[in-house]
């Protein structure tokens, strides 16, 4: 059994290697010319790379560590880097193609130096500039008495496994974003990542209470093609708000329409409030908990459960496929699309 493990991180690292020959072969060989006159400069990132590839190794980041080696300049070609550190078993774990391997390294590297003391002070939703355009990390916990970071909903495990020069890095226990294989056949972008530049960076003195702007919400669903959806939100709104006064967040699944339901009734509300979650969760959140997840729903009594399959990688819930994920993100609310309603157990109040 061991001999398989090694095997899968071999192959793994492997794949690696293989996606970023041309890169650095063509890297290298444009660098030649310049050897004698950068030979200092070479020196130093030479002694950097095997300096930070030897304390990876001594936390067990054993495919960073020889990737690191073999081709720094994946990592280093840049003026500052910090490099967000996946550990060994949940790399060995993916299957992609090396090409989506190469959009996922870029998007745990970012172009400038931070230690953890500087994650710490950042404020819930900040965002952090990766290597990987146009995409973005976010903040999403700091709890500076525990000394916990996590970014994208993924802990900083590791806090400043190097620190020296122009290179940080820092180990995090996860991936920072679940890949979308819909798009893996068309080689176009996989990576999903937050849009936090509509989470507030709010002053941390700030202890007023934002509610569910509820009206807004209905706007939205309308304005996106949920218009059915909205109708009968709208028509179960007092009791909805009744129950809920205080809420400051929620997720709301819409579906298409719910199609039997046409007036104000007990089961409408009850049906309408099975799609929406007493709390803020984005695709990416949804895609990073455990398979066979339970998560509580305004339907006193009942929840909803979140599962992944291997065979059509898509996620759903409750057997419903999220077509339209992240349709809109708030600090309070988050829209996603559902391909049909979710179905009453008991069709009985």
């Amino acid at each position: 059994m061991a001999n398989s493990g090694c095997d899968a991180v071999f192959f793994v690292l492997l794949s690696i290697l293989l996606a970023y020959t041309a890169i650095t072969s063509t890297m290298h060989s444009k660098s030649t010319n310049n050897n004698h006159s950068d030979s200092s400069h070479h020196f130093n990132k030479h002694e950097l790379t095997n300096n930070a590839s030897k304390a990876l190794r001594n936390h067990g980041f054993n495919i960073l560590a020889t990737l690191l080696q073999i081709s720094p300049e994946i990592f280093l070609s840049i003026p500052h880097s910090t490099i967000f550190a996946i550990q060994d078993s949940a790399i060995s774990n993916l299957s992609v193609p090396s090409w989506a391997m190469k959009q996922l390294l870029e998007y745990h590297t970012s172009p400038t130096k931070i230690a953890f003391q500087e994650l710490m002070k950042m404020s819930y939703g900040s965002c952090v500039t990766t290597l990987l355009s146009r995409k973005k990390i976010a903040i999403t916990k700091v709890d500076e008495k525990q000394r916990v970071v996590e970014i994208n909903n993924v802990i900083v495990s590791h806090p400043d496994v190097f620190l020296e020069g122009n290179l940080s890095i820092q180990g995090v226990n996860g991936v920072f974003s679940a890949l979308d294989f819909r798009r893996m056949d068309e080689h176009r972008d996989v990576i999903q990542s937050p849009i936090c530049e509509e989470i507030s960076n709010g002053s941390a003195n700030d202890t007023t209470k934002k509610l569910v702007d509820w009206p807004r919400i209905i706007k939205l669903l309308s304005s996106n093609g949920f218009v059915s959806f909205a109708i009968e939100l709208h028509s179960v709104l007092d009791g909805v708000i009744q129950d809920s006064a205080n809420l400051s967040s929620v997720t709301i699944f819409a579906p298409p329409n719910l199609g039997f339901l046409s007036s104000p009734s007990p089961l409408l509300e009850r049906t309408v409030r099975l799609h929406i979650m007493p709390k803020r969760y984005t695709f990416m959140e949804l895609a990073f908990l455990p398979d066979v997840s339970s998560l509580e729903t305004l339907a006193p009594g009942l929840n909803v459960t979140v599962s992944k399959s291997n065979f059509s990688r898509v996620l759903v819930i409750d057997r419903v496929e999220i077509t339209a994920p992240d349709i809109f993100v708030s600090e309070t609310f988050i829209i996603h699309g559902i391909s049909r309603p979710f179905e009453l157990e008991e069709l009985s109040i």
